[in-house]
């Protein structure tokens, strides 16, 4: 199968979760045997063709109109102030992977594509164009939406955009079933979605790979004795994270058990409250931040050190994190309440146990949880050999890139292609 990937970030230029589903999944594809033409984003230093372990990247070399756009763009847009740069970026990223894709792969190149997939708002344009000008079946991957990460609010482009992509789009498909049904919810089209969870690779996110001096170094880097627990938290530092609740919920847990520090690493516009938050508590000693992106390595030494790892979110419609966490045998703490795949992942009672749920919008919620892992260091234990097998049985790359391809032979076949609605588009973005 011939594959036309549409995503925003691809390594070098990893920014979050997202990277790392493409990352990961394009590899799996690559190593079934299919051909996967990936178009990114391009940070202004990288090669604009390339190959990188057998997939063909694409990054179109962006110009900035970023002055320009809000002549004309409404004021929805032009409430991004500075940011106007992204819009800009994306927009005609979109643009030009969607016309070389079209004019250079298709017509000059000749290559026969089976399926192109999109990847969130990001790519979206670029998905519609394709569909607009070609019969090559479009899927719309939804890893997020803008609803969910605003609260409720967001940008009405980017809402337009998402939904747009849904109803033009031949199949949807979705990272949990809590997100499929939180798009159900929005009107998005039921018959046309599906779930498959992510993965993570566990030979890679593998405890036995740590060498004890490594671990040691992690530990002693933040100053944590043999005789303390260190709490682990690896993610965006943003509001619907929960980590501002997770350093809330400190004092109440250092009350029972004093011998434990906090680790936060991640970048965010919440990097000032958080330390903010822990000296007007008084825990600054006890909470312990790195802001800044963590290499793969870094994050795999991190989880082996660590004997709790909390992802408290109150929006995640997956979240690789705790998958990452679990293959690396650690009990971990997540967030239960709203849009929240970590629901699937994590089995919160009975033999099977890797973990505990708990509200991430509640500071006392989510000390309850880590005290039910800190009171039992046994029973803690079991929980996260549990967490490592859940992962092997349901929640590895190699099991969704084939359920993944599935759904894309599904739509190689009877693909009807109704007439094009590009303009409708461009009016939604310009319109005065």
């Amino acid at each position: 199968m011939r594959i036309g990937f549409f995503v925003w970030e691809y390594p070098p230029a990893l920014v979050g979760g997202l990277g790392t589903y493409a990352e990961y999944i394009t590899r799996e594809f690559v190593s079934m045997g299919n051909d996967v033409t990936v178009f990114t984003l391009n940070p202004g230093n990288l090669k604009t063709r390339e190959i990188i372990k057998g997939v063909e990247v694409h990054r179109p070399l962006i110009a900035d109109a970023s002055n320009v756009f809000p002549m004309f763009v409404i004021d929805d847009l032009k409430k991004w102030g500075t940011n106007i740069r992204m819009f800009n970026d994306i927009f005609i990223y979109n643009i030009l992977s969607a016309s070389k894709f079209i004019n250079s792969m298709l017509k000059k190149e000749g290559c026969n594509y089976d399926v192109v997939c999109v990847h969130d708002w990001l790519s979206s344009i670029a998905g519609i164009i394709i569909k607009n000008e070609t019969k090559v079946p479009v899927t719309f991957h939804v890893h997020s939406t803008e609803w969910g990460r605003a609260g409720g609010t967001g940008s009405e482009v980017v809402s337009y955009l998402e939904w747009a992509t849904a109803q033009r789009a031949d199949k949807i498909i979705t990272v949990s079933h809590a997100m499929q049904e939180d798009l159900v919810r929005h009107g998005w089209p039921n018959s046309k979605i599906s779930v498959v969870w992510n993965g993570v690779d566990p030979e890679r996110y593998n405890p036995r790979n740590c060498k004890p001096e490594e671990i040691e170094a992690i530990r002693s880097r933040y100053g944590i004795k043999p005789d303390e627990k260190m709490l682990l938290f690896l993610g965006r530092l943003t509001w619907v994270k929960g980590v501002g609740n997770l350093v809330q919920a400190m004092p109440t847990v250092l009350e029972e058990y004093p011998k434990t520090k906090l680790v936060i690493l991640g970048k965010g516009e919440q990097q000032n409250d958080i330390i903010e938050t822990a000296k007007r508590l008084g825990i600054s000693n006890k909470v312990v931040c790195k802001f800044e992106f963590v290499p793969e390595k870094e994050r795999i030494l991190h989880y082996a050190a660590s004997d709790v790892c909390i992802f408290p979110s109150t929006y995640e419609p997956f979240g690789i994190v705790s998958l990452e966490a679990m293959s690396m045998a650690k009990p971990i703490i997540v967030g239960a309440q709203g849009v929240v795949g970590f629901r699937e992942q994590v089995v919160s009672a009975g033999p099977d146990q890797n973990g505990v749920h708990v509200n991430g919008g509640n500071a006392a919620d989510i000390a309850w949880g880590i005290k039910q892992v800190l009171c039992d260091a046994e029973r803690a234990k079991q929980w996260g050999e549990n967490g490592r097998k859940r992962v092997l049985q349901y929640f590895t790359w190699r099991k969704a890139a084939q359920q993944t391809l599935h759904l894309y032979e599904t739509l190689q076949h009877s693909q009807e292609h109704g007439e094009c609605h590009l303009v409708d588009l461009m009016e939604k973005i310009t319109r005065t």
